[in-house]
């Protein structure tokens, strides 16, 4: 924490965080019983109530009394205890500890580095006693392995393909069978905004920019009557880019209607792959010329002169469909079968390395004949588990990519509508990873309506903190198999509307919404219908045409279609259900089946490659009802506060983080759990 510079009430906020399963509870508890009390509950106050719970003093002292008896050629008995490896940076392993003949001062907490002049003393107190004195810090970031320079020669099949992989790409892309148009909504006129007004160290990085985009002739010198004005956008790697603001054109520019893919369907076709390579194109859009008449339409202005593009541009509006156009036209073949296009990011999937081999070549082949270039350093070939569009694939199904949800867990608090929708807008790309994604994220939503006071409650910051944690512990979801029946499972309370789309088992994706207006007058029978056909139109490319099984709390939906009454609304529903073969089935309670069959994992974010540690979890979604009750409860929480005293005796927190009384779980006075029980356990 010192080392972080992380303050004293985010020392306690990350610690609370940390917790799992009965600790999470044990502190859940024990804050209830110290702010009943009035007490001031801070980091100071967490350390010592954890210590003293899981490690107390004559714990650490006897550990330490026993490790340093310790000697050479002598055994001992010890007891270890399993610490999980949250935040360490580098394990320094026995074999280095050796080569570099460190010595380790166990006393002190040292290591002191042996040299040939003097000895180098790693000490965190010293340095921070030097930093309070004025001292310069440098910190050394050490990781796991450095990524080494691509050699093209030692990648199969690849070695053969050198010219499609260059180091620079000069010159005009060939004459193609597609060229980039700009057409506009009828009436429009050239339109010329004023340049930005830059920073001294910018225009020295304008300048150098506009000179390579002329070497490379990119651009050429403009006397056009159109003028769009440049920025500068931080890169990744600390670069700058250089960026034309082509709102102004883009809002008279008629839109090309060509449809991007879904990425849902485009992992769908991943299914049963076990070897994959990623190709990402060297500075894609450049590589297709802008049709003659319409260059003079990305004209833009800067303090160095006017100039406009002949390839085409980033910016624009139509520029990645007609892209992604192109891509298909030359890829058609082989879309769906091997070949998965995104844009200017390309995926050879395949079952085995010699249908690999093949498929590779193919794609390499038609980028040499097509002379399309990719960069090598941004590509990737033969792997059994690849980052492709946010996504984690392998033999074992989609995954959230951990790169991309560390910005969502960096995310601060949201002060604005806007900083809402952004978070929002995020998170949701993930959301077929989250069950009842929309019931979680309604407290965030409904300060983006009109007219709505926007108030942080305690409901909107344990939403926001819901969203993060469900991200990090998102399940592996797997690819679905046509050749294999779907099981739908639908639940609809007052809400919202929540579905499950699984196959043996396991669990596809999850869908949900939040209830319009009108539909919160429903009634319970037409909720449980909604929701079923709600699923069906989301999932209607899995389900139609196919036979599968729609699972349902609410009995007498069983009964529905011998029906002879119906409602408006529900005829209209079963006019749409007709043309689907399934069958609706019974499954009683909330007893939540899909937590039975998920195996969460537990993920530790970082930028650079590690060896993390995974937790499995199996879990009962009326276990986790019963204790979220449980904490609701004054008396209950004040019992856990007073576990292993002479007032709890019979009472015992179990592994799952129920409180039970001599090995039966503590049940509240609740309606809904004991209905639970009744329909499930009857002979209990």
């Amino acid at each position: 924490f010192t080392m972080l510079g992380c303050s004293q009430q985010r020392r306690l906020a990350y610690a609370v965080y940390m917790l799992v399963r009965e600790a999470e509870h044990w502190w859940r508890g024990t804050h209830h019983m110290l702010t009943a009390r009035g007490v001031v509950v801070d980091w100071e106050c967490f350390k010592r109530m954890f210590l003293e719970k899981y490690f107390p003093e004559s714990v650490r002292q006897a550990k330490e009394a026993e490790f340093m008896r310790l000697h050479r050629e002598e055994k001992y008995k010890v007891n270890l205890i399993c610490l999980p490896l949250v935040d360490i940076d580098i394990i320094l392993g026995m074999d280095w500890l050796s080569a570099n003949r460190i010595l380790i001062d166990c006393a002190n907490r040292r290591l002191i580095f042996p040299q040939e002049e003097d000895e180098l003393l790693i000490s965190a107190g010293q340095a921070e006693s030097l930093l309070r004195d004025g001292a310069d810090c440098c910190l050394l970031l050490a990781a796991l392995s450095v990524e080494t320079e691509r050699v093209i020669v030692e990648i199969d099949v690849v070695r053969d393909f050198a010219e499609v992989f260059p180091d620079e790409v000069h010159g005009l892309p060939p004459v193609r069978e597609m060229e980039f148009s700009i057409d506009l909504v009828p009436g429009a006129g050239p339109m010329s905004v004023a340049p930005y007004r830059m920073a001294p160290a910018e225009l020295v990085e304008l300048k150098g920019q506009l000179e390579d985009l002329l070497e490379k002739q990119l651009v050429r010198s403009s006397v056009s009557p159109w003028g769009a004005p440049v920025l500068l956008v931080k890169k990744k790697d600390g670069g700058s880019r250089l960026c034309v603001d082509y709102r102004q054109l883009n809002k008279l520019t008629i839109k090309n209607k060509y449809p991007l893919p879904r990425i849902d369907d485009l992992m769908d076709q991943l299914r049963g792959a076990s070897v994959f390579s990623k190709i990402n194109l060297r500075s894609g859009y450049h590589q297709i010329r802008v049709k003659e008449g319409d260059i003079p339409k990305t004209a833009f202005r800067t303090r160095y002169g006017h100039y406009e593009y002949v390839v085409m541009p980033f910016g624009v509006t139509n520029a990645p469909v007609v892209f992604m156009d192109y891509m298909n036209r030359i890829f058609r073949p082989f879309l769906d079968k091997f070949v998965v296009v995104f844009i200017d990011d390309i995926l050879i999937y395949s079952r085995t390395p010699e249908e690999h081999g093949e498929h590779l070549w193919l794609v390499l082949e038609i980028l040499k004949v097509k002379q399309l270039y990719a960069k090598l350093s941004k590509c990737e070939f033969w792997l059994d588990k690849v980052k492709f569009l946010g996504h984690v694939i392998s033999t074992e199904g989609i995954a959230v990519d951990p790169t991309k949800v560390e910005s969502v867990l960096q995310w601060e608090c949201p002060r604005t509508v806007t900083d809402i929708r952004s978070f929002v807008g995020l998170a949701g790309y993930y959301r077929r990873f989250i069950e009842g994604f929309s019931k979680i994220v309604a407290p965030l939503t409904q300060l983006t309506r009109k007219e709505q006071p926007f108030i942080w409650t305690d409901a909107c910051e344990r939403s926001f903190d819901e969203l993060k944690r469900r991200l990090t512990t998102s399940p592996v979801l797997v690819l679905p198999d046509s050749s294999e029946p779907f099981d739908v499972y639908c639940d609809a309370s007052h809400q919202g509307l929540g579905c499950v789309l699984m196959q043996n088992k396991k669990v596809v994706a999850y869908a949900s919404r939040q209830l319009k207006n009108h539909e919160r007058n429903y009634l319970t029978h037409d909720l449980e219908l909604a929701v079923v056909v709600f699923a069906l139109k989301i999932w209607r490319h899995y389900s139609y045409g196919a036979w599968f099984s729609v699972f349902s709390d609410h009995k007498s939906l069983k009964y529905l279609f011998d029906q002879k009454e119906l409602n408006m609304r529900q005829r209209r529903w079963m006019e749409f259900l007709k043309d689907y073969d399934f069958q609706l089935m019974y499954h009683p309670g909330k007893a939540n089946v899909v937590e039975d069959a998920l195996s969460r994992k537990s993920i530790h974010m970082s930028t650079q490659d590690h060896i993390s540690c995974g937790m499995i979890f199996i879990t009962s979604e009326f276990l986790r009802q019963v204790g979220l009750k449980q904490l609701q409860d004054v008396e209950l929480v004040k019992l856990l506060g007073l576990l292993g005293t002479e007032k709890a005796i019979g009472f015992e927190l179990g592994k799952d983080g129920i409180l039970r009384f001599k090995g039966k779980i503590c049940l509240l006075q609740d309606a809904e759990l004991k209905r639970v029980v009744l329909e499930e356990r009857p002979q209990e």
